[in-house]
């Protein structure tokens, strides 16, 4: 480490005074006539229906069972009934997936993919290979 001379100190931006400053900016309120205030703006006479935004990235994705209430129990219930669902139609799929692979066509043999090309290391080597992409 070897002292810099022309040091001084931790740099800083120089800053001009400005006599007219008045502090940050602060929005006028304006009163608004027709504005009055709502404290239950939530409330509505029913709640029977429930949006929801679903944004897929993996097709496929099957969406199900949707269950709103308060209530602990009936949550646990429906969650238990939903898994048995989801058991029996988990083994169905699996059991259709086997029969898919059974049926498909065997793959050839690796063997055979290569069989009938000769290399000719000269060629490779050469002026004639041209390395493509």
């Amino acid at each position: 480490m070897i002292d810099n001379p022309e040091y001084k100190g931790e740099w800083k931006a120089p800053k001009i005074p400005n006599p007219e400053y008045k502090g940050e900016w602060v929005h006028p309120l304006i009163p608004n006539p027709d504005y009055a205030e709502d404290s239950e703006i939530y409330a509505y006479p029913s709640h029977k229906y429930v949006g929801i935004e679903i944004w897929q990235v993996k097709s496929g994705t099957i969406f199900d069972n949707f269950l709103v209430t308060d209530s602990v129990e009936t949550a646990a219930e429906w969650a238990e009934k939903t898994l048995k669902t989801r058991e029996g139609e988990k083994a169905a799929e699996d059991k259709d997936l086997e029969e898919k692979r059974k049926n498909a066509p065997a793959p050839e043999d690796d063997e055979e993919i290569g069989e009938g090309i000769e290399l000719d290391d000269e060629s490779i080597e050469g002026e004639d290979f041209h390395d493509e992409l």
